[in-house]
């Protein structure tokens, strides 16, 4: 036979006692079968429970008690709840374990126990023995009609920091009280003296009670008033729920989510934000207040407006989104690369209400890969002009020589200058203290370049530079030096220099503070056998020549090809000695 627990009136007093209370409480025995159990738990649980679980069970393991422990309750309709659980040992007066007592509170946001909760009682609650309510883990405490205080467990003594006087403190024993936002809350005002003076419940209610030492406990008042069996107020009871370690979840999860960089939003399935966080702002501009209440449109261009459809109909299945590569807009309009990942949110019955959206800035990382692709395929079209211009250099030199060491003169000669000329079209990379921009004249860098297709026969010169003479700015040598190579490279290829009586003339002239260079090649192949497809080369040259805030332009005439170059003086002249 199984010792009788020290609590033992609380078996044998009639049920509707434990049902006046506004919580659910259930008591199992050491075996953990459940020997008693209110109202206010069956309601929660949708049944009557026969086992103890999960904290309940976890007690009886151990010994040890369990508060405020969260879970998710499906009852045999399928709706779900979530429950805060403190479960407190039972034991014999040797200090056996026999049983354990747990209160549950429904915790579930904007929801509250429903009203199965008996309001009629033969007696006033000031004549329930002691023991019953003692013995749970959670603040208890009656009043008389009038809100004096007749009674209060040990949990609420705890829960207060103090020891109120009976038949003298009314309403709650709280030594201060103040609503959630700091505001102060006479004891008069608070939801017990509410409860007794409008003759009703009060659910959906926070506070915060002030301990004579200054701490603070939030917690979660559930008033009833009584009635005896004629209908007259006698009094009330009220259970509170301590929601401290709740708080501070909330607020850890707040300052996380807060300090995150990146953006996390919420919406309804309207497609409205619902709430906006500090990386949000920053990475579109919009602050918490402009930003909520606003449809999720708000960041998507419009060539993108079909993909919010699109994510909406499947949050809807419940499906989940990783990691989606897209473009949002800044508030100043400007275009955002990000990578986003959404996640539907599920109230306690597992329907889809909203969805939570992580957005990260992936700019810098796109851009980083356009840069190298564009390196990769620059150096893959240099690799392919070196091998195409050594070829060159042979077949010009083998014309022009007419011995097998001529040859082999004249091919190192045209490679080292070629050789000198690709340096060129980089900054200096041997100087110390890092990368150095190079000097040159416009003439001095044009023969630089041109010095490998130029022939050893004086009297019949392939190239001629005229015009104008300037000192380049440092920046401004390597953007013309890659534009000249390109220009002799493809005339290597294609134009005037693949043949041998081919001529390049150039022309230097400045006007309007720009910058003009002409370049005409005469003596090359038909014009129709040049290719004109736009290549790598060519979006290299233009991106150059933007760089230079000039243009350039080819005609294709049957004498053969000219380009005309310009850039802005302001952005390829060294300024005059001091």
């Amino acid at each position: 036979m199984l010792p009788p627990l020290p609590e033992e009136q609380l078996l044998d007093l009639p049920s509707s006692l434990l049902d006046l209370l506004p919580v659910g409480v259930c008591v199992c025995d050491i075996e953990g079968n459940i020997i008693r159990c209110n109202r206010a738990a069956e309601a929660l649980w949708g049944r009557k429970p026969t086992r103890a679980e999960g904290a309940m069970a976890k007690v009886l393991a151990n010994g040890i008690a369990v508060r405020n422990s969260g879970t998710v309750v499906e009852r045999p309709d399928g709706t779900r709840v979530v429950v805060a659980m403190t479960v407190d040992p039972l034991r014999d007066p040797a200090g056996q374990l026999v049983g354990a007592v747990a209160c549950l509170s429904d915790v579930t946001p904007d929801g509250a126990l429903p009203p199965v909760i008996g309001q009629q009682t033969s007696d006033p609650l000031p004549y329930l023995p002691p023991d019953l309510l003692d013995a749970l883990p959670v603040a208890v405490y009656t009043t008389d009609a009038a809100g004096t205080i007749t009674y209060y467990n040990q949990a609420a003594a705890d829960l207060w920091g103090c020891r109120p006087a009976l038949g003298e403190s009314t309403f709650c024993g709280s030594w201060k009280l103040y609503w959630p936002d700091g505001t102060p809350l006479l004891h008069d005002q608070c939801p017990m003296a509410v409860a007794l003076r409008e003759r009703r419940t009060v659910r959906n209610v926070e506070a915060v009670a002030e301990r004579p030492d200054g701490s603070r406990v939030p917690f979660i008042p559930f008033p009833t008033p009584l009635y005896d069996r004629s209908g007259v107020l006698v009094g009330a009871v009220n259970v509170l729920v301590d929601i401290s370690d709740h708080k501070r979840s909330s607020r850890l999860l707040t300052a996380i989510v807060d300090s995150s960089d990146d953006a996390i939003v919420t919406k309804n399935l309207d497609g409205i934000i619902t709430s906006w966080n500090g990386g949000a702002e920053r990475l579109f501009g919009y602050t918490a207040a402009e930003a909520i209440g606003q449809h999720i449109t708000l960041l998507i261009p419009a060539d993108r407006l079909d993909e919010e459809t699109g994510i909406l109909a499947r949050l809807r299945t419940g499906e989940r989104i990783d990691h989606f590569e897209t473009v949002r807009q800044h508030k100043d309009g400007s275009p955002i690369d990000i990578s986003l990942t959404v996640s539907p949110i599920k109230s306690e019955n597992g329907v889809v209400i909203g969805a939570s959206k992580i957005a990260r800035n992936i700019t810098e990382r796109r851009q980083a890969l356009e840069r190298q692709r564009l390196l990769l395929r620059e150096m893959n079209h240099r690799v392919k002009n070196l091998f195409a211009l050594a070829g060159g250099v042979v077949m010009l030199s083998a014309r022009s020589t007419q011995s097998v060491q001529e040859l082999a003169s004249a091919v190192n000669d045209r490679l080292a200058a070629l050789a000198r000329a690709q340096s060129l079209t980089l900054p200096d990379l041997t100087a110390e203290g890092g990368l150095t921009e190079r000097t040159a004249t416009l003439h001095d860098l044009l023969r630089t370049i041109l010095s490998p297709y130029e022939t050893r026969d004086a009297a019949r010169p392939r190239l001629a530079i005229e015009g104008i003479d300037l000192a380049l700015s440092g920046g401004s040598v390597t953007s013309f030096a890659l534009l000249f190579n390109e220009f002799a490279t493809n005339a290597a290829k294609y134009g005037s220099l693949s043949t041998p009586d081919g001529t390049v003339a150039i022309v230097c002239s400045e006007r309007e503070n720009m910058v003009h260079i002409r370049w005409t090649e005469r003596g090359g192949p038909p014009i129709d056998a040049v290719g004109k497809e736009r290549g790598f080369g060519s979006i290299l040259v233009e991106a150059t020549v933007a760089q230079l805030g000039g243009e350039i332009s080819r005609e294709w005439d049957t004498p053969g090809l000219t380009i005309k170059l310009s850039a802005a003086r302001d952005r390829c002249v060294a300024p005059p000695p001091v």
